[in-house]
């Protein structure tokens, strides 16, 4: 007989339903959103994996729990995870919490559709047209496609797969037996995502072609030519170059326009890589960072880095009107994308993506841009900017701070240089003690949680710090305290 014992679920009960959410929202409002973005409060709660997962006592059971349990949860959870919102989270491109991109997400969540037709998405399918018209006409583009993606790897990706579609479009249906050798061009600092996507779409990472960056980081045209010369040769046939808007280190930008220049001549496809810098577009004292891009064939561009608008919100722009995203990836199912519809079919985007399912991406921009404006959004990009500025400032006048190179953008790269070390930048193994460095404080601020900035090795640099200045929350007495913690945190060493 079926055990007919009443769950301890809120099935069925609407105004239960509608009390517990009340309680949660509370429980965001306050832990999430107050104590979450609160200088004073902690970034994170650092637990070892094994303490953590009993902590939250993460196994799954037949048996539901009260909801007076599941509350206690919900708060755990927020708990122990990392604030990205807090001021002194500088370990990401995206930091902050955006009340309206919020309001958005949290909109979109409730609402739970798929963006893939107008009859059940009407709303989203408008308003995605009209953000991504935006971010096109920002480019430089009247008209042109795009869609929303899951990331700035994807939208990559995706550029990737058209290139190669409009100049062979059998290998839709043929696969790699339709293609030649290809080559891709991109440069050696680009992000990681290109050589994935090489591997994805079964190029083979064999098939990226690494052009050399200057000393600043940026893609040099003079060595783009001689690589695709060089394919050519080799018996290669060159199809895509990849350019880079704010690399993910040094935060460089490429000579767009020089590269335009390469890829016409050559006939290639060019796209642009700007999912951390294409927020730049939007200030009129820093696009010129981005000259050229109007030239590019693709764009990737992230507003949830730099613009605040929350994860995920990654757009991929096209300057393409021949439908080609459509034609290269619709597969014309016929359950969804019935041609006898009672509205206009054209409004049924979802077959120009890979994907069947796709969350709606546009609404958190959509109404972060509709409460700040153009304007505002500009003051927020320029103030970024400025605050960065201040920060390379203060790290020339600090003793034990160095910094790597002078940015053009709003990644600040440093070393901090212990007591020990400082003065002795003659001794043979200066380079690899200091190397240590960076690795021991990430340790000690992350577990006092205190702030949270990222480092790395770069070339024959050992590791340095690389701090982020993009949260719209950020002060000067916040840039003021990390050069105090780090000093707290490295007296010793």
């Amino acid at each position: 007989m079926a055990d007919t014992k009443q769950l301890p679920s809120l099935d069925g009960d609407p105004m239960a339903a509608e009390a517990w959410l009340r309680d949660v929202f509370e429980i965001i409002v306050e832990e999430a959103i107050q104590k979450g973005t609160r200088a004073s409060e902690k970034v994170c709660e650092w637990k070892e994996p094994e303490e953590l997962k009993q902590l939250l006592d993460l196994e799954l059971q037949s048996h539901g729990e009260a909801q007076e349990k599941i509350l206690e949860r919900c708060r755990a959870v927020i708990h122990y995870s990392v604030k990205t919102g807090h001021p002194r989270f500088f370990n990401q491109l995206f930091s902050g919490l955006d009340p309206h991109a919020l309001a958005g997400r949290i909109i979109t969540e409730s609402l739970n559709t798929s963006q893939y037709t107008y009859e059940i998405a009407p709303v989203f399918v408008l308003m995605e047209e009209e953000v991504l018209k935006k971010l096109r006409a920002l480019v430089g583009w009247s008209s042109g496609d795009g869609v929303f993606c899951p990331g700035g790897s994807i939208s990559n990706m995706y550029a990737m797969n058209l290139a190669r579609y409009q100049r062979y479009p059998d290998c839709k249906q043929r696969g790699l037996r339709a293609l030649p050798p290809l080559a891709i061009f991109t440069s050696e600092e680009c992000h990681y995502s290109i050589n994935k996507g090489a591997a994805f779409l079964g190029l083979g990472t064999d098939s990226v072609r690494v052009v050399k960056a200057d000393e600043r980081g940026k893609m040099i045209p003079e060595d783009l030519e001689r690589q695709i010369n060089l394919a050519e040769a080799e018996g290669a046939v060159p199809f895509l170059v990849s350019a880079t808007s704010g690399t993910t280190v040094l935060g460089a930008f490429d000579p767009l326009s020089a590269i335009a220049d390469v890829c016409q001549r050559h006939g290639l496809w060019l796209h642009v890589d700007a999912a951390w810098g294409g927020s730049v577009l939007l200030s009129q004292t820093h696009r010129h960072l981005l000259d050229g891009i109007q030239r590019a064939d693709s764009v990737a561009w992230n507003p949830h880095k730099l613009l605040g608008a929350g994860l995920q919100c990654s757009a991929l722009l096209l300057h393409d009107t021949s439908n080609l995203l459509k034609r290269c990836h619709e597969s014309q199912a016929s359950y969804l994308f019935q041609q006898d519809k009672f509205y206009d079919v054209a409004l049924d985007t979802g077959d120009k993506v890979v994907q069947c399912g796709r969350r709606v991406d546009c609404l958190k921009l959509w109404l972060l841009w509709k409460a700040q404006g153009g304007r505002g959004l500009e003051q927020r990009i320029d103030r970024a900017f400025a605050l960065a500025q201040y920060l390379v400032e203060q790290i020339k006048k600090q003793e034990g701070f160095e910094l790597v190179m002078e940015p053009e953008f709003v990644n600040v790269c440093f070393w901090f240089v212990p007591p020990s070390l400082r003065g002795k930048q003659e001794s043979l193994d200066y380079s690899q003690k200091l190397s240590q460095v960076a690795p021991v404080l990430k340790e000690r601020m992350v577990k006092a949680g205190s702030m949270m900035i990222g480092y790395q090795p770069h070339g024959a640099r050992g590791n340095f710090f690389r701090m982020i200045v993009a949260n719209p929350m950020l002060t000067h007495a916040d840039i003021d305290f990390l050069f105090k913690e780090l000093e707290r945190l490295g007296q010793d060493l």
